[in-house]
């Protein structure tokens, strides 16, 4: 080339430089991964030419972010392939792009202006965000080929000349503008490397200093990583959040690409589990560290990466939501997600019982709202039992199911020391523990699945087996009452709640005066309102049944002082155990308490001043 040659890009770049200087400002961090990821590409080229050509200059493949403060220039250097005149004309000059207009127009107002870069050949005009002008000297791998010299200070007007490049590769000279002395800062170049470009193939030098990790693991033969590797790499993407659980490599080839790793964490609170820690990449640059389109909800909580090499760069929220292969990848994604659970369960049960409090409310949450999910997990979801042992739903169905009269108990695990609780055991009875407030969604969705399974808890009704069937109820006055009626009608007439149920049963355990009953509809609603914090969900429980114990002594006690000479006496003793009963049932507010500890102590000063 002698002589110098002007022109003029091949698109309306009047309309997209505007977009890109001005709309995309908040954005601009994006030219360095942008910049480096094609110096990579160029470099990678170069390798597979190796295969099969010879060049000069031997193998030593690098990437170079240098800069002039007094200049106010920043370069990335590459020694890949380089480009020829013609390529420079072909791939720089004539933007693979068509409907420029429509294009630019799509994305004034789009708030989600950061798409356009990486799209349609525009990634290297990225550079114009940040500077006056740029320039490419580039020289390619081929023989005999003249080095170029591409110049532009708009972004749209160019010359090219003759370069003195000797050496084959790129150079891009940045001269920023103004606003974007930051990219002067070895600092901040090496932390945008290690964001967007650190599992790039390549190493990548900031004034000499290596600043990128260069190789991935998800890229590696899961069958040659060693378990400390994966450790390794966890600490390394996630510092200070303690050891994962477990993991999973994916490796897929067909008919989709994907790798990545995905890790358990141990999560602290439930709230971890609105946390999103998957970073999405493509071809080993960062895309995103939301990949919330692409996880289904119940799995963000997972931590990790995923590779998806037939991503666009710069994926948009609406091409993930759209795309026909994030579907499939999804599905994938959960399928495996299930199979190594289910592998867990099978071949380390003790391993999958001691993860279960980490795991569980994904597992759970994704049984509500993944139908396959639902299919594969429902026969590996486990329990704690009253005994403390774990068990699926249907270990205890099959181990419990005549003496529960098919029915599955379950409780609270704050009920497990309750009289309720007791009452069960002395019996020879189990429970399920629920642990979580998404336990009473998951319990209707089981029921909902197999209604041959009914659900009971164990506050809302007294099992038919703590019950002693045969009491002595013969008639005891002459207006035809049993003791029964009498004692229902002593703790109706002291009770303060018209919409209290009194019922009055003989249970075979003479140490519970009565109990609390929950209809097991009010509760599971209570539950479920107390999860978006209703503050009604207390006062649904004031219609309850409290179920009296006809054999109880201290009920006898009561009913005798009752019909004597102090019925107001045995009225206040049977509102004490009422009282008792609420508290048994953790379902008194702070202002019950208050009136009951004040009721209380007025009872016991009457008692004693007698």
């Amino acid at each position: 080339m002698s002589t110098e040659e002007k022109g003029k890009i091949s698109v309306e770049t009047e309309n997209i430089f505007p977009i890109i200087k001005k709309w995309l400002y908040s954005e601009k961090d994006i030219f360095i991964r942008e910049l480096v990821s094609n110096a990579s590409d160029a470099v990678t080229k170069l390798k597979k030419v190796s295969l099969s050509e010879e060049f000069d200059g031997g193998t030593d493949y690098r990437i170079d972010l240098n800069f002039d403060v007094d200049k106010r220039t920043l370069t990335i250097e590459d020694n890949g392939v380089g480009m020829s005149l013609e390529e420079i004309k072909k791939y720089i000059n004539q933007i693979a792009f068509s409907g420029a207009t429509d294009f630019a127009k799509k994305y004034q107002n789009s708030e989600n202006k950061a798409e356009i870069i990486g799209h349609f050949g525009l990634g290297f005009y990225s550079a114009f965000m940040v500077s006056t002008k740029v320039t490419i000297e580039t020289k390619s791998y081929k023989k005999n080929e003249t080095a170029v010299l591409w110049e532009s200070e708009s972004g749209t007007d160019f010359t090219i000349s003759q370069s003195k490049k000797d050496s084959r590769g790129t150079k891009i000279s940045l001269h920023l503008d103004s606003d974007s002395g930051e990219y002067l800062d070895k600092w901040k170049l090496k932390e945008l490397i290690k964001k967007y470009c650190d599992f790039l193939p390549v190493p990548i030098y900031v004034q000499n200093e290596k600043a990128n990790r260069e190789k991935p693991l998800w890229s590696e033969e899961p069958s040659k990583v060693k378990q400390e590797d994966y450790k390794d790499f966890y600490s390394y993407l996630f510092p200070f959040t303690g050891d994962s659980l477990f993991h999973i490599h994916l490796n897929v080839d067909f008919p989709f690409r994907l790798q990545g790793i995905l890790y358990f964490p141990k999560l602290t609170h439930e709230l971890d589990a609105a946390k999103n820690g998957i970073k999405l990449f493509c071809n080993h640059v960062f895309v995103s560290d939301n990949a919330s389109e692409l996880i289904p909800q119940f799995l963000t909580i997972l931590k990790g990466t995923i590779d998806i090499p037939d991503l666009p760069l710069n994926v948009s929220r609406s091409y993930l939501q759209n795309d026909p292969l994030v579907k499939k990848i999804s599905n994938h994604i959960i399928k495996k997600v299930a199979d190594r659970l289910i592998e867990d369960f099978k071949k380390n049960r003790a391993s999958y019982e001691s993860n279960w409090n980490d795991i569980s409310i994904f597992v759970k949450y994704g049984m509500l709202t993944d139908e396959k999910f639902y299919e594969a997990m429902k026969d590996f979801i486990i329990f704690k039992n009253s005994d403390s042992t774990y068990s699926t739903i249907a270990e205890y169905w099959e181990k419990n199911k005549e003496k529960n009269n098919n029915k599955i108990f379950y409780a609270n695990e704050t009920e497990l020391g309750s009289v309720y609780m007791e009452l069960m055991k002395s019996q020879g009875l189990e429970a399920l523990i629920v642990d979580s407030k998404i336990d009473s969604h998951l319990i209707q969705h089981l029921e909902t699945k197999d209604p041959d399974k009914k659900f009971q808890r164990v506050d809302s009704e007294i099992a038919d087996q703590v019950l002693d069937k045969n009491p002595n109820q013969s008639i005891v006055n002459e207006n035809n009452e049993t003791e029964s009626d009498r004692i229902k009608k002593m703790f109706t007439s002291s009770l303060p709640e018209a919409t209290v149920e009194v019922k009055v049963e003989s249970l075979k355990s003479v140490e519970v005066p009565a109990v609390i009953l929950l209809p097991e509809f009010m509760r599971r609603m209570t539950e479920m309102n107390s999860m978006f914090n209703r503050e009604d969900s207390k006062n649904l429980l004031k219609a309850h049944t409290i179920l009296v114990n006809m054999k109880s002594p201290l009920v006898k006690a009561a009913l005798k002082t009752f019909e004597s000479v102090n019925p107001e006496k045995g009225k206040k003793l049977a509102r004490t155990i009422y009282d008792l009963s609420l508290l048994s049932a953790k379902v008194m507010d702070e202002k019950d308490i208050s009136e009951y500890t004040k009721r209380t102590t007025e009872f016991l000063q009457e008692i004693f001043s007698e």
